[in-house]
């Protein structure tokens, strides 16, 4: 679908931002792909990978909404990937975040609806259910955001929906290159906030794919969550470094234990297909007729999507395939 069209990627340098970008241009033909993101640097670092004739690189802040609607001009397809993720630098930095994950949400809503944006889809987080943090809180409103912003839309037509995952493997942030470089400076022990807590993982290269597929499918108002695998955070370090001990430095400010990704409220208005579910908008107009075709079945009333209790694990051989460390 993305064969000679415009596509942009608000917070295009960062790790989706990229791994999205290769995908584009080794397996679709777009006509032109606009990276729109804050960092002068991290986009001539990129612009010497991606140089090919369809790319665009485009200096401008998601608080920015003027020069958001410049970047979007004759776009087909957003991708909305801007954000501050990191749940400490937020709790710390309320203003900020607000800002860009809230106020940012807008400009990027009202950008796509006023230069016609055929589709948009948001990439949310699983902290966004039941919030404890303000980086959660502030998805779960861009989330409400995006799903909304389909009553606004009009004859213009936009549609908007949102994409929910974990931890991204490998992803700068991440735990895991945090682990690498203590092993491979000689760390004595890793630290552990809570051997209790559990994590929904994702490789990169499966969320761009996620994403991709959602574009194909979206009717718009959706957040597609997919069915990903769970890990104890203690397991993943010993996969990583079977012979060092722990150090339990306890549960950081606005962290929560297990991650959720489908609440039990969300449950009477969420459907389940064979890789995915499909949390659908509270709207009078939405029906579940375009999803008859995917064979989806709503779930059970009762039912959330919580890491610990997943019915799917990461075994210790399967996340050193997926960081790409097969060491014993």
């Amino acid at each position: 679908m993305f064969n000679g069209k415009n596509i942009l990627i608000t917070g295009g340098t960062g790790s989706f931002g990229r791994q999205f970008v290769d995908v584009l241009l080794k397996e679709f033909r777009p006509r032109r792909v606009v990276v729109y993101s804050r960092d002068e640097y991290k986009q001539f670092e990129m612009a010497q990978v991606y140089g090919a004739d369809c790319m665009r690189y485009f200096i401008g802040d998601v608080r920015d909404a003027s020069r958001l609607e410049m970047a979007m001009r004759e776009v087909d397809y957003v991708v909305h990937a801007a954000a501050l993720k990191q749940v400490p630098t937020a709790e710390y930095n309320p203003f900020e975040c607000i800002h860009t994950n809230v106020l940012g949400a807008e400009n990027v809503v009202r950008a796509a609806i006023n230069m016609g944006v055929k589709r948009v889809v948001a990439l949310s987080t699983d902290k966004a259910a039941n919030p404890i943090n303000l980086y959660g809180a502030s998805k779960l409103a861009s989330d409400k955001i995006f799903v909304a912003a389909n009553n606004l839309s009009g004859t213009v037509g936009t549609r908007f929906s949102a994409v929910r995952y974990g931890n991204v493997v490998g992803s700068r942030g991440s735990v895991i290159p945090v682990f690498r470089r203590l092993i491979d400076e000689g760390a004595e022990s890793l630290p552990i906030t809570d051997p209790r807590m559990t994590r929904f993982w994702i490789t990169l290269d499966k969320g761009v794919r996620f994403v991709i597929s959602c574009f194909n499918m979206m009717k718009g108002g959706e957040i597609f969550v997919p069915k990903i695998p769970s890990m104890k955070m203690v397991d993943l370090a010993r996969a990583m470094a079977p012979d060092l001990p722990h150090e339990i430095i306890g549960i950081r400010p606005g962290e929560k234990l297990h991650e959720m990704m489908v609440t039990e409220d969300n449950a009477r208005n969420t459907i389940e297909l064979k890789d995915r579910y499909i949390i659908e908008p509270a709207f009078t107009w939405w029906t579940r007729d375009p999803y008859l075709e995917f064979a989806a079945e709503p779930v059970a009333e009762d039912f959330r999507y919580s890491s610990d209790s997943n019915s799917e694990w990461l075994k210790p051989e399967q996340l050193r395939e997926m960081i790409g460390d097969d060491a014993d």
